[in-house]
């Protein structure tokens, strides 16, 4: 079914959109792949936060001819799915993850503002820890020297607590 002027217009923009948001763009060839595999890796791409979508290569070049991602247009050649996130490593993730269980789903080529990667560079970028870990690792950095000083606080009434206690039982054998 091709779509009207209108529909094309729109779909351009919403990509436009997407991309104006994105730190990420990763284009997959899905050449074979069933309905039943796109729809799970659908589910996967919506729970991790990543716009996927398949549009007409000409439509996706015009979406992204004034943007930062404009070095893909040239990789835009047979029938890709279009991975967006505004987080790099999440959309790398879940597309490499994906063709790892599938070998109908190849990694063509992936794009960060202004510099385009190769297959192999969006698979060692989906090797990266995920923004939720980077956050829970600086959190445990951050928080660290804050607990330690905490538990010095807390040394330090027990010590006295502890002294006067040893004062107290030293003083009741002297008066025994």
């Amino acid at each position: 079914m091709s779509l009207n002027l209108e529909q094309k217009q729109a779909m351009v923009a919403e990509v436009s959109a997407q991309l104006a948001q994105a730190q990420a763009v990763v284009l997959a060839e899905y050449r074979s792949l069933q309905v039943g595999e796109m729809t799970e890796l659908r589910r996967k791409a919506r729970g991790s936060g990543v716009y996927l979508r398949v549009l007409k290569n000409t439509l996706a070049r015009r979406a992204v001819a004034n943007t930062p991602f404009k070095g893909l247009a040239e990789q835009m050649v047979g029938p890709l799915a279009y991975g967006i996130s505004s987080d790099p490593v999440a959309v790398a993730k879940v597309l490499q993850e994906f063709a790892k269980g599938n070998d109908k789903l190849v990694i063509k080529a992936g794009a960060m503002p202004n510099v385009v990667m190769s297959a192999k560079e969006v698979a060692t970028l989906a090797q990266m820890p995920s923004r939720q870990e980077l956050l829970g690792m600086l959190l445990g950095t951050m928080q660290a020297p804050v607990a330690k000083f905490v538990r010095t606080l807390n040394e330090v009434p027990g010590k006295f607590v502890r002294t006067l206690a040893a004062v107290h039982d030293q003083k009741e054998k002297q008066a025994a």
